[in-house]
């Protein structure tokens, strides 16, 4: 063997210990001899290449089930942490937001503060426009919080329409800024879906103090907002400790509602409607009374403001409605007969705006065998929500089954005259308000004036609430008003004190 083929031999023997080292891309020349050593060079080559091949194909797969793997991590955290709809935080990436920020405020850097934003009106697109129009409502509301704080700070979707938002630097003004920006914004209507739709918020803050937890401290700010709803929706409220307190009593009434209506402890009293040019008995209005087994008596305001905020109030309106139309039912069989005589129900606005209102209270008086002309349904004036379409289909389906509407609480608000225009509503209850006074007061005698000119343009009835003396009712009478309700004619009072009352009078 020549000395050219020894150092051949080493050559082959080093790409050898280079290809073994994964040196993949190393390769040797083929001589001119074209002999044994050439054609062990030429394997190896064609080997090293193949292998470099499979080589590569391996780290792009593996390159690519990473990003793969990364990938599907993303979206694990997305939807572990971010709200589907909007992109928001969910809840628990808030939770992590607010337990770092304590953290940092534990080592000197300013506490922050939470923000619970709840849109006020929302169920209302809901039931207008579909489902649909408001979850695109929910992505425009998130726009507008993003827009109204800084980068670092989080703004959360925790279900529903409530929102939440933490602000790292936690001054009180520039707090409060945060949330008159949100309250502004909302003042307007909000584009979704081609429609305008008006929401509100109620916004509830809490400004945090060291030590305490995310837990409390969004559990705070969010009874804050309930505060807000329950006193004036639309507004700020901070967090006060009484709050607290107010909160769990308004859980409890609630837990406690639900047995009550479950268990028939309320019971419904009625009130006198007199006619005022001959003082007949025209009426009754149906009122809710709960007399808790602990509490005692409690104040129909309070409690009806918990079954308002807690959902409760639809089924405190259909037990009321069932009750009293079945207590009239009996009072035409047994003293009424024929007899015209108008029953009176309150119903919440939300009661006007669900989908199938108009429905239940024709299959209620069915049901009894009441005319639909027996029924009068009164809703509060501040609480209507103007051009509202389901309430006005409500409206519209009532007028067309024969079933009386009144507006309640008339003159201390602007929005029922949309519906009084559209000839939806049969008649006015003047608000107790504009009639004490009325025998004395020369302003409230012209308020009274204008009002009752107004019902009288449009063909109305009117009944002045809260009437207590004579001189009052002879005003009254003296200006047009038809019928009379108030403590002159009577407290509301049991059924079977007013059916002892109906006996006597059908006796005249």
């Amino acid at each position: 063997m020549s000395d050219r083929d020894d150092a051949r031999l080493d050559q082959l023997v080093e790409l050898v210990v280079e290809l073994a080292s994964g040196r993949l891309d190393r390769r040797m020349d083929v001589s001119p001899a074209g002999d044994r050593i050439d054609a062990v060079v030429m394997g190896l080559n064609m080997m090293a290449e193949e292998l470099q091949a499979l080589n590569g194909d391996l780290e792009a797969r593996v390159a690519e089930r990473t990003a793969q793997l990364h990938s599907a991590q993303r979206q694990l955290e997305q939807v572990a942490l971010y709200d589907p709809l909007t992109g928001l935080a969910n809840r628990s990436l808030l939770g992590d937001r607010i337990a770092q920020a304590m953290a940092h405020a534990d080592h000197g850097a300013a506490p922050p503060a939470v923000l619970v934003v709840d849109l006020d009106g929302f169920k209302a697109v809901n039931d207008t426009f579909g489902h649909g129009t408001g979850d695109l409502l929910l992505v425009e509301v998130a726009e507008v919080l993003r827009r109204v704080v800084h980068d670092t700070d989080t703004v959360a979707r925790l279900g529903g329409d409530e929102f939440a938002l933490v602000v790292l630097d936690g001054e009180v003004e520039r707090v409060l800024e945060v949330a008159d920006r949100i309250r502004s914004a909302l003042e307007h209507p909000v584009l979704a879906g081609g429609h305008a739709c008006w929401v509100g918020a109620s916004i509830g803050v809490c400004f945090s103090t060291r030590g305490q937890s995310a837990d409390t401290l969004l559990r705070d700010a969010d009874t804050a907002m309930y505060a807000a709803k329950a006193t004036a929706p639309g507004t700020v409220q901070i967090y006060e400790p009484a709050m607290h307190a107010a909160a769990l009593s308004r859980v409890r009434l609630a837990e406690d509602l639900r047995a009550a209506l479950a268990t028939d402890q309320l019971r419904v009293h009625y009130q006198p409607i007199v006619e005022l040019a001959d003082r007949s008995l025209a009426g009754v209005e149906a009122l809710a009374r709960w007399h808790h087994p602990e509490r005692g008596p409690l104040p129909p305001e309070e409690f009806v403001a918990v079954a308002e905020a807690t959902g409760l109030v639809g089924m405190l309106d259909t037990w009321v409605l069932d009750t009293a139309v079945a207590q009239l039912a009996r009072w035409r069989a047994g003293v009424l007969g024929d007899r015209p005589f108008g029953l009176h129900v309150n119903i919440s606005p939300a009661g006007f705006r669900s989908p199938r209102f108009a429905d239940t209270v024709t299959e209620c008086l069915a049901r009894h065998g009441v005319p639909a002309g027996a029924v009068m349904l009164e809703v509060t004036e501040t609480q209507m929500m103007g051009e509202d379409a389901q309430t006005l289909q409500s409206m519209e389906a009532l007028r067309a089954a024969g079933i009386g509407v009144a507006i309640d609480d008339f003159g201390t608000g602007c929005s029922s005259l949309t519906y009084v225009r559209r000839l939806f509503v049969d008649l006015i209850k003047i608000d107790r308000s504009l009639v004490t006074g009325l025998d004395t007061d020369p302003h409230q005698h012209g308020v009274a004036a204008a009002i009752l000119a107004v019902v009288d343009a449009f063909g109305l009835a009117a009944v002045a609430e809260g009437v207590e003396t004579e001189a009052q009712a002879a005003v009254l009478t003296g200006l047009g008003c038809r019928y009379g309700q108030g403590w002159l004619w009577g407290r509301p009072q049991s059924a079977t004190h007013m059916t002892r009352r109906l006996r006597a009078t059908v006796a005249r």
